[in-house]
């Protein structure tokens, strides 16, 4: 009896080892559990990479406005110079000259133009009486007009001396960083030479010049006319050279309104600071900001997103059957830790993204949130579980 019992204990651990509590697909095979995210869309940023070159705030040509022999220069080659403050010093001996010419010249004219005045007061009242022809007492008022007339003309003349003595001091146009002195004590400056004494340039703050392409610029322009898209952010965002990240982040001011003919790009600037004088004019730099939003993209892991042998790509799917489907999409830029699909995809979609490996198109699944925690049942004593 007991050999009996032993018997049919085997039989029943035999039997329970056959049963199992998986879903059963077609063929008989467990259906495959997948995990899924719900498609949803988000506001992303489309971010805009374009290669740029800096250029000062402010450049001035340091120039003379009259001729004569450098006499002494002020400024140190490379250093900071204020607005206003004196560069060069060209010889005023002739402008003193003129200034003092023209200072006489113009007390002679004084003179003779109160000789003038008295003449013609005096001739009034005797023309009045007819004690002299009235032409005479018109020429003398004629006389004074001229007179008063050319001392007007003295006062300009003195004036313009006195510029032209102060133009002998050459100041400084802007304040910034001035260069290397690009004429020496003792040569001749002329109002007409071709070539600055010097050369000014304000760094803080500084531009960066960036080039777009045309047609991305018309094709930015036109979804965001037809609503695909909404206007980004200004913030830029500098990447120097040597791949650093420039510390600052700048503000994009305009775009130019015409196409460079040789280039077929437009330019767009932005405006930087620059306390510490780190950017220099002419520096290649590599700017990045957000030209636009897209409201309506769908973020999902990049390993849900596959590659057919054309390079198309494609996520699967849970269908309103419960198979998966295979789906193509357009999923060409990823954002920070996920690919962007900007279509094939919408709101409401179950993207599979766990449980991919070996799956294919129609295989019936059962689907699950994706990282939903899966209960493990602890192995079972020999003889304890119930029959299927």
């Amino acid at each position: 009896m007991k050999h009996a019992s032993l018997t049919l204990g085997l039989l029943a651990l035999t039997a329970l080892g056959g049963c199992s509590n998986e879903p059963q697909g077609a063929g008989g095979r467990p259906t495959a559990t997948v995990g899924y995210i719900v498609a949803t869309p988000s506001t992303v940023p489309l971010p805009a990479t374009l290669s740029g070159r800096t250029v000062a705030y402010e450049t001035s040509q340091v120039r003379p406005q009259v001729t004569g022999v450098i006499r002494k220069r002020y400024f140190t080659q490379g250093s900071y110079v204020r607005a206003g403050q004196p560069l060069f010093q060209i010889d005023p001996s002739l402008y003193e000259a003129a200034v003092n010419q023209a200072r006489a010249n113009l007390a002679s004219a004084r003179a003779t133009a109160d000789a003038a005045s008295a003449k013609a007061e005096r001739f009034k009242p005797l023309a009045e009486m007819e004690a002299i022809a009235k032409q005479d007492y018109t020429d003398a008022l004629a006389e004074a007009r001229v007179a008063k007339a050319t001392v007007q003309q003295m006062a300009a003349t003195l004036d313009t001396a006195k510029i032209n003595l102060r133009f002998t001091t050459v100041p400084a146009p802007i304040s910034g960083r001035i260069g290397r002195s690009l004429a020496t004590v003792g040569a001749l400056a002329s109002a007409s030479q071709a070539d600055p004494l010097a050369l000014i340039q304000r760094t803080d703050p500084i531009y960066v010049d960036m080039q777009q392409s045309a047609a991305e610029l018309t094709s930015l322009r036109r979804k965001l006319a037809a609503g695909g898209v909404k206007p980004g952010d200004t913030t830029v965002h500098l990447k120097m050279d040597d791949g650093s990240q420039y510390e600052l982040p700048g503000t994009v001011e305009f775009s130019e309104v015409t196409v460079d003919q040789d280039t077929g790009t437009v330019t767009l600037r932005a405006r930087f600071p620059n306390p510490d004088g780190l950017l220099l004019p002419g520096m290649f730099v590599t700017a990045v900001f957000d030209q636009a939003t897209d409201p309506n993209a769908i973020l999902v892991p990049p390993t849900s997103v596959q590659r057919d042998f054309d390079g198309s790509a494609y996520v699967m799917v849970v269908d309103k059957d419960n198979k998966a489907a295979r789906r193509k999409v357009t999923a060409d830029r990823t954002y920070e830790d996920s690919s962007v699909v900007t279509a094939g995809l919408k709101k409401g979609d179950k993207v599979i993204v766990q449980g991919l490996n070996g799956l294919r198109q129609g295989t019936e699944v059962k689907p699950t949130p994706a990282s939903t925690p899966q209960k493990i049942a602890p192995p079972q004593a020999a003889g304890s579980g119930k029959g299927a």
